[in-house]
C-alpha cells in the first residue's frame, strides 16, 4: 500500500484525526461490561441498545442522560471513576486489538508525513492503558481527551483542540469516526469526515466504509 505525501496548499487535506473507541480499537465489550456494572450498582438497568446510542459521549452527558439531568459533579466524578476503573482493569488483563486496517494506515500515513493526531470522548486515563497494551503513542503528533475541553462531542471541541496543536486550520483535517456524534462533531469543527461502520450500520459522514481495512489504497492521497 502507497499513498501520497499530503499537499500543503488551501483546501487540501494535511492531518488526521482520529477517534478511538471503536475506530482505531475494539474495546465495546470491555465498556459495556463497565457501564453495566456501574448501572447495576445504582439500581438502574441499562440496555444493549441504549449503549450503543450513547457512543461517542463524555462519560457525564451518558451519567445525566440515563440516570437524571441533576446529577451533581460528585456523583458524576464517583460513578466515571468506577466505570473508567473497571474498565482498565478488563484492559490489563485480557488486553487489545487494534481493529482491521488501523495499523496499516497509522504507519502509512505517518511515512508520508501526514500529521496525526487522536481526539477522543475517553478520560486521559484511559488512553494511557491503551497506549501502554498496543504501544501506539508514536504514531500521534498530538493527543486530546475528553478532560481537556469543555464540552464533548457532538461539540467540536475536542477536534477543534487537536488541530490548533498541531497548528493546523481544521479545515486541513480529515476525522475518521464510528459514531454519529462524532461525525457531527466533525461537521461542526469544518472538517470532512470518514464514518467507519464498525459501531454502526449507518454514518452521515462525508465517506464511509466497512472498516479501515476496506479503504481503498489511493484515498489519503486523493483529498
Amino acid at each position: 500500500m502507497t499513498i501520497s505525501q499530503p499537499v500543503h496548499a488551501l483546501g487540501r487535506l494535511q492531518a488526521v484525526i482520529w477517534d478511538l473507541d471503536g475506530t482505531l480499537i475494539d474495546s465495546a465489550a470491555y465498556h459495556w461490561q463497565a457501564w453495566q456494572a456501574v448501572m447495576a450498582a445504582e439500581n438502574f438497568v441499562i440496555s444493549y441498545e441504549d449503549y450503543v446510542a450513547d457512543f461517542g459521549k463524555r462519560n457525564d452527558e451518558i451519567l445525566r442522560g440515563r440516570l437524571r439531568p441533576d446529577l451533581p459533579e460528585a456523583e458524576i466524578a464517583r460513578l466515571s471513576l468506577m466505570k473508567e476503573e473497571h474498565y482498565r482493569a478488563l484492559v490489563r488483563r485480557q488486553g487489545l486489538e487494534l481493529l482491521p486496517g488501523a495499523e496499516v494506515w497509522l504507519r502509512q500515513l505517518q511515512a508520508a508525513g501526514w500529521q496525526q493526531a487522536l481526539g477522543t470522548s475517553a478520560p486521559r486515563g484511559n488512553i494511557d492503558a491503551v497506549f501502554a497494551a498496543l504501544d501506539i503513542a508514536p504514531f500521534f503528533d498530538a493527543v486530546m481527551s475528553s478532560e481537556e475541553v469543555k464540552a464533548g462531542k457532538p461539540a467540536p471541541d475536542v477536534f477543534l483542540a487537536a488541530a490548533a496543536k498541531m497548528k493546523v486550520a481544521p479545515e486541513a483535517c480529515l476525522v475518521v469516526e464510528d459514531a454519529p456524534a462524532g461525525v457531527e462533531a466533525a461537521r461542526r469543527a469544518g472538517m470532512k469526515s470518514l464514518g467507519v461502520l464498525t459501531t454502526h450500520n449507518a454514518l452521515q459522514a462525508d465517506w464511509v466504509f466497512a472498516n479501515l481495512a476496506e479503504v481503498p489504497p489511493d484515498f489519503f492521497g486523493r483529498h
